[in-house]
């Protein structure tokens, strides 16, 4: 099982997250719950409505496009960050490979994150405008 220690290092690794002081990465990192999911479970669907981002702490996931796996996901990376600003459809399927540790921070949980603590916002704006800058960057290419 990771300490908050860790997961508050991890989350410093997701760009959404990327711009905020350790300070606040250890404070979202105590406000993630941990969830085990057994080996073969569906932790997400595409197309469904979405409200949770999620951190693999332990384990490894498969990550499907319809019906195509796009990746291995292993600990440390994540997934569902944008259901955090834009609660829409989610973009894939995501399967546990075998039992995991996930890391879940869900989109109420946020939201009284950025209102407790609003040097939180300031980090993940400017982290979100760096990400359209570069993205802009490469279709310029």
């Amino acid at each position: 099982m990771a300490t908050k220690k860790e997961v508050a290092e991890r989350l410093g690794g997701v760009p959404l997250f990327e711009r905020c002081s350790k300070r606040d990465l250890r404070t979202v990192a105590r406000h993630l719950e941990t969830a085990t999911v057994a080996a073969g479970q569906t932790v997400v669907t595409e197309g469904d409505h979405g409200e949770t981002f999620f951190l693999l702490l332990g384990g490894k996931l498969s990550v499907t496009t319809n019906g195509q796996q796009t990746a291995i996901l292993q600990p440390g990376q994540h997934f569902g960050e944008l259901a955090l600003l834009d609660p829409g459809p989610r973009s894939a399927t995501v399967t546990t490979l075998e039992d995991c540790e996930l890391g879940v921070l869900g989109i109420r949980m946020f939201r009284v994150l950025l209102r407790d603590m609003p040097q939180i916002s300031a980090g993940l704006l400017a982290s979100l405008a760096s990400q359209l800058r570069d993205e802009r960057v490469v279709a310029a290419q």
